[in-house]
């Protein structure tokens, strides 16, 4: 396997890329975890975004959105895997580039996050901290989480 990793702009985007995440981001956080929410919600045209492929196979996907977007603090979100990848370190390497990208995009901001509970250790490895209470979205249960870099 041989990842082509990708960090753009909405409009560096190309058409296919922009299909293929959205594709991707309905395929795990609409159908694989049965749940009905907008996903398309004017976020991305403001954010920026990190893409990996395999081939033509889009595995691994992150935005990364600017302070004042989703939290005061810049921010990652819309962490996905795709499910024939998963197990294979994909995800961390998601998380390191994406952890490198926001710093190098906004400076020494903290960054936070909206992580569903289940993964907080997996946040934890990376030094995020829990910050709030458990709390329901779209049906979900998430957490904040906070990274001072």
């Amino acid at each position: 396997m041989q990842l082509t990793w990708s960090y753009k702009s909405f409009n560096e985007l190309t058409t296919l890329e922009l299909y293929a995440i959205l594709q991707l981001r309905s395929e795990v956080f609409v159908v694989e975890q049965n749940c009905v929410y907008q996903d398309i919600d004017n976020k991305d045209l403001i954010s920026f975004h990190l893409i990996a492929f395999d081939g033509d196979l889009l595995v691994a996907y992150s935005r990364i959105l600017p302070p004042g977007v989703s939290f005061e603090e810049a921010s990652i979100g819309r962490v996905i895997t795709k499910s024939s990848h998963r197990g294979k370190g994909i995800g961390i390497a998601l998380i390191e580039k994406a952890i490198q990208a926001t710093k190098a995009g906004f400076g020494i901001n903290p960054i936070k996050i909206g992580a569903q509970l289940y993964l907080r250790k997996f946040y934890e490895g990376f030094g995020f901290a829990q910050t709030s209470e458990v709390y329901l979205e779209d049906g979900i249960e998430h957490i904040d989480m906070l990274l001072n870099v």
